[in-house]
């Protein structure tokens, strides 16, 4: 059943013209093994067959399964296949970046690291960490409006979340300095992002990967620097928390882990914070410069509410134009736009059986633009989400069940209060330059430059 709002949006919010922003092409032929492995090292969205956008169930070669159907994603995630482990082509892949932390462990390992790690993203926390977004949001709109002219956005968008990260993660550390944190963190993402086509084919891990040549230093050198700052932050024995890092040293101070999986989970909040919410202000900033009468309206509600000064965590729920409008950009630029697991045991779900060991593919960029649950699916309409939800298993940016985004709450506020503060000041408009097209690697990026206009609002 396609979504739309039970309560139908004002004829003000409906833009005049139909947006339909820029869209990724999946695979029209069906792939190889091999042509599946060389296609996906360099983007993943080229080897998922075109029908998932037209029908919510696609059976693909061998053992693998594309699942679109709200109700199947729901039971395979939440319901009978809720401990179904990540898929190892994925444990493969990104285990040399993250290791055995809450995105890769299992069992009882990650139900012990998810109890430690939620309560540092309880509301309470979230509401301190949002004053570090909103200054680092001022001194990027500062910045834009003072320069003015073409910027890529794509560039912007990371430096902003890196910033974020120096000071919600690395902040006041004397022994490591802000610079050698953002040249680590760029070489780390950088390295991570170079997918491997013997790890997508699941070949053992002895036989050497091409990334082995260009050195594993940004790996090890980023664990080095996260051992320093938890080491220095712990020996300061702060009387009260002031950033994630305090919380989560709080964490583990009243619940032991080993230093190697704090590493471990310390990074990948890194890569998760910086990652996903990069990814989504790039492409909401897009999507505003496509229909500037949403821009027009967004900065309208945003300067009714806090007209100067840092936007706060409080504000935001004052804001559900802009709310509706990054839910609407996560629905067409999904960050995790494509994840996997593998059945544990067979099920079978609405006449459906996936045998012991298969394959189960959740194509989420497929789902999100699915013809058969939105109607309009490429185009933009942030009205989808003023209304009535979608139903479940229908929209899941960050994942679903027990292993939703643990940190989804984070990036939507690092989101929005970025973006908050960035629109206030700052208007953005189409350039002459060419528009990329989605990229899935790591995460889904752009293919090259997003050049937007900008001039003081």
């Amino acid at each position: 059943m396609k979504h739309s709002p039970l309560q139908p949006a004002r004829s003000d919010e409906i833009p005049k013209q139909p947006i339909t922003p820029v869209s990724a092409q999946l695979a029209e032929k069906p792939v190889s093994l091999i042509g599946f492995a060389k296609s996906a090292g360099r983007n993943m969205l080229e080897v998922i067959p075109a029908e998932t956008l037209r029908q919510t169930y696609v059976r693909g070669p061998l053992n693998i399964h594309y699942i679109c159907d709200p109700e199947i994603i729901t039971e395979l995630l939440v319901g009978a296949g809720r401990s179904f482990p990540k898929a190892k082509f994925t444990k493969d892949i990104i285990g040399s970046a993250v290791g055995n932390g809450l995105i890769l462990s299992e069992g009882e390992k990650w139900r012990k690291q998810r109890r430690r790690y939620s309560p540092l993203f309880a509301a309470r926390n979230i509401s301190a960490l949002a004053g570090y977004f909103a200054e680092t949001g001022m001194e990027v709109a500062e910045s834009l409006a003072a320069q003015q002219g073409p910027v890529d956005v794509s560039q912007i968008a990371p430096a902003s979340t890196l910033a974020n990260i120096s000071r919600v993660i690395f902040s006041g550390n004397e022994e490591v300095s802000s610079e050698q944190i953002r040249t680590g963190l760029i070489a780390y993402f950088e390295y991570i992002s170079k997918l491997s086509l013997f790890d997508l084919m699941g070949l053992p891990k002895w036989l050497p990967r091409v990334k082995w040549l260009r050195s594993k230093a940004p790996v090890t050198d980023m664990r080095e620097l996260a051992r320093q700052v938890i080491d220095q932050r712990r020996s300061e024995n702060r009387a009260e928390a002031r950033d994630f890092l305090d919380f989560m040293i709080e964490a583990l101070d009243a619940d032991f882990e080993d230093p190697e999986t704090t590493i471990d989970n310390l990074l990948t909040f890194v890569v998760a914070g910086h990652e996903t919410s990069a990814n989504a202000l790039a492409w909401g900033y897009y999507l505003l410069a496509l229909d500037q009468d949403m821009q027009e309206r967004i900065r309208h509600e945003i300067r009714s509410v806090r007209p100067e000064g840092g936007i706060a965590f409080d504000d935001l729920q004052q804001m559900p134009l802009l709310r509706a409008h990054i839910k609407e950009t996560l629905r067409l630029y999904p960050s995790a736009a494509f994840f996997a697991r593998d059945a544990a045991s067979t099920v079978t779900v609405k006449g459906i059986t996936f045998e012991k060991g298969d394959a189960l593919f959740f194509p989420v960029y497929s789902l999100h633009r699915n013809a058969a649950l939105w109607d309009e699916p490429d185009q933009y309409d942030p009205s989808r989400f003023m209304g009535e939800p979608p139903q479940r298993g229908q929209y899941i940016p960050f994942g679903a069940g027990p292993r939703i985004c643990i940190g989804a709450q984070y990036a939507e506020t690092e989101i929005m209060v970025l973006m908050a503060s960035v629109l206030r000041d700052v208007r953005f408009s189409l350039s002459s330059a060419a528009i990329p097209t989605p990229v899935l690697t790591f995460t889904m990026r752009t293919s090259g430059p997003l050049i937007l206009e900008t001039e003081r609002a």
